[in-house]
This record gives structure tokens, C-alpha cells and sequence, in this order.
């Protein structure tokens, strides 16, 4: 990393041109104008690093930094409808399609370029706290992360509940010297975080595989099909986040764009690999809940068998004495041994022996 200019001398310079940042946007209107802070997380100017202080809004921000011919400006939206993201669309020449994608989300991880911007989309994972997976609704949360790139700018366009910036803008506004190289610094600083994110939660969703797989193969197992289906739709969840996004990194690793430096495309590098490693966990993920499928499926196969050969000896044994009983139930005068004495005990003494010796053979044979 090159050598840094003093912090004194930086914010020495900056303090003069502090006061009166906030926009009149910042304010409330009497109109009932929403105001950016509700949607605008953070807005920072980061010269040489060093994010300067103070408020700015995304005009004075850009404004400022191209005054002085260096520097970049970071801005995060939570969630902006068309409305509120049209005057931070204007000023920085967003395309109307990356704009329509970042409103609306719902896409899947790609790189775009317009002109002299990139557009990049990431989707974020969370794993969700439950107390087994063989019991569980939801494994794996998404949500969406959309950044613009700039020469002189990034803008971050985060939706849903989770995966928020504000402790990655924190370290790096702690750590100057990651941002010398300007906003792809920033860029792979957030690829970085939602790959780790990645690593993160498939650690977490092995565990939880190898606790199903013990629960399958255990004798007596109450895990269903229907279970481990669902649970494979979580792991398709997170394969829809991470396989598509090793292109995007790819690219901007092999030097898709000048406003990627060289010393920035080998961290992405790095990160294409992390990614790489996650979408080899997935896939194995995806491979052995297909065969825990195919086992709990062929142990509901076995004991419907072991069922029927239940079934059929029980029958078995029961049709000698239903069959005897049917025989001197006809009423005929001329039967067989109904006048004698003790015909009555002997059938019941034959009735049983006949079952005692099938009960015998089929306990044997393991049937019962």
C-alpha cells in the first residue's frame, strides 16, 4: 500500500469546507417530501482513505470530491423506491435499467456494465436459528445487495433484514489504508463479506446434515421424506446465491474493467476462490441429501415389507382356526366326530398346536 498523507493534514484541509454539508434534502419539507435519512443509511466522502467529517448529502458529496480531483463517495440505501433513488440516479448518470433492477430486486448475482459504471448484484444468505433440522421451516434467510460503481463513487442498494454494511463501514473506516485504491476497494471489501457469509452458514448447514444423517440411519428414525425435501430446498436456496456469482467475480478478477486496479483484481481472485470452495460444499450438500432421500425411502420400503410379512403371518395363523370354525358351523347331522365326547376340547387343543407350529415357523423365519 503506498504511504498515506497525514491525518492531521487531512482533516486540517476538510475542516474548512465541514460546515453547511447538509442539504436542504436532508430536511423535512412542509410538503410531506420523505426525507433521505429514512432511506439513505450513510453518505461519506473518503479522501486518500480518510473519510471526512461531517454530513454530506450525495450532491455536496460527489461535489466536493470531484473540487478537489480525488477521493471517492460511498452512499448505502436501504430499500428506496423509485421516487426517492431518482435524485441519486441523476446525479451520478445511473442507467434507468440498473436503477429499475436495484428498486424492484428479485435478481440473481450478475455483472453489468453502463458506460463508465458497473453494476454488480449479490445475494445475501442468513442462517436461521432453529433447535433441529429435522424439525425446521426455514434453514437458510436471502436477501439482496446491489452496488454501482464509479470512478468516483459506489453506491450500495441493500434489501431485506440482514447482511447490513454498517460494521464492514466501520472497519474501514478504521483500516484507511484498504480504501487507498478507491471504491473497488470497497467493492471487494463487500463481495469479501458476502462470500465469508457464505463460508459461514454452509459450516452451519453441514452440521445440521450430519445431525439428519445420524437421525436417517438410527433405528426407529421419525425423519420423513417430506423433511429432508425441505430441507434440500434450503441448500437450493443457497446454491441460487453462490453458484452464479463466480462469473461476476471472475471477471472482475481477469480485468473485465480499467476501474478494477491490479492491485484490487487479486483479492478478487481470492474471493472467486472462496467462492469456488462454497459451491463445491453445495453441490456435495445437494448430492448427499439426494442420497439420505434415497435411504429414508428405501427404510419406508423395508418396513412396509417387514409390515406385510407381519400381516401375512398373523393371517396366516388366524385362518386355521377360522377355517376350522367354518367347517362345524355348516350344521350338518353327519359330521365327523360331533358326537364324541371330547371332540369339542380336542379341535381347540388341534387349533392351537396348528398355530403354536406356524407361529414357530414364522418367528424362524423372522417374519414375526
Amino acid at each position: 500500500m503506498p504511504a498515506l498523507p497525514s491525518l492531521g493534514s487531512l482533516r486540517g484541509r476538510a475542516s474548512g469546507r465541514v460546515s453547511g454539508r447538509v442539504s436542504r434534502e436532508a430536511r423535512r419539507q412542509s410538503n410531506g417530501v420523505v426525507t433521505p435519512s429514512e432511506y439513505v443509511v450513510d453518505c461519506g466522502v473518503y479522501i486518500a482513505g480518510v473519510r471526512q467529517p461531517g454530513e454530506w448529502s450525495h450532491a455536496d458529496a460527489i461535489a466536493e470530491v470531484r473540487a478537489r480531483g480525488e477521493g471517492f463517495v460511498w452512499i448505502g440505501l436501504h430499500e428506496p423506491t423509485e421516487e426517492q433513488i431518482q435524485g441519486i440516479a441523476d446525479t451520478f448518470g445511473l442507467h434507468e435499467l440498473a436503477v429499475e433492477d436495484a428498486v424492484h430486486a428479485h435478481q440473481r448475482p450478475k455483472l453489468e456494465r453502463y458506460d463508465d459504471t458497473l453494476f454488480m448484484v449479490f445475494r445475501t444468505v442468513r442462517y436461521v436459528e432453529h433447535d433441529s433440522p429435522t424439525t425446521a421451516n426455514e434453514i437458510v434467510e436471502s436477501g439482496e445487495l446491489m452496488a454501482f460503481l464509479g470512478s468516483d463513487f459506489i453506491i450500495t442498494v441493500r434489501h431485506g433484514n440482514h447482511a447490513g454494511l454498517t460494521h464492514l463501514r466501520r472497519e474501514l473506516d478504521a483500516d484507511p489504508e484498504r480504501l487507498m485504491y478507491g471504491p473497488a476497494s470497497v467493492l471487494h471489501a463487500i463481495a469479501d463479506h458476502v462470500v465469508d457469509h457464505f463460508l459461514n452458514v454452509t459450516e452451519r448447514i453441514e452440521d445440521d446434515i450430519d445431525e439428519m444423517e445420524t437421525e436417517v440411519f438410527a433405528p426407529r428414525t421419525r425423519v420423513t421424506s417430506e423433511q429432508i425435501y425441505l430441507f434440500k430446498r434450503e441448500v437450493l436456496e443457497l446454491r441460487r446465491a453462490v453458484l452464479p456469482l463466480a462469473t461476476p467475480l471472475r471477471r472482475l478478477a481477469e480485468g473485465y474493467t480499467r476501474m478494477i486496479p491490479e492491485e484490487v483484481r487479486s483479492y478478487f481472485r481470492n474471493v472467486h476462490d472462496h467462492v469456488i470452495t462454497v459451491s463445491d460444499r453445495v453441490a456435495a450438500f445437494d448430492e448427499l441429501l439426494t442420497t439420505l432421500v434415497d435411504a429414508t425411502l428405501g427404510k419406508i420400503t423395508l418396513q412396509l415389507n417387514s409390515d406385510m410379512r407381519k400381516i401375512t403371518s398373523w393371517a396366516a395363523i388366524i385362518a386355521v382356526p377360522t377355517a376350522i370354525a367354518g367347517i362345524y358351523g355348516m350344521n350338518f347331522e353327519y359330521m365327523p366326530e360331533v358326537q364324541l365326547r371330547y371332540g369339542y376340547p380336542a379341535v381347540i387343543v388341534v387349533i392351537l398346536v396348528i398355530c403354536f407350529v406356524l407361529y414357530r415357523i414364522f418367528r424362524k423365519k423372522k417374519w414375526l
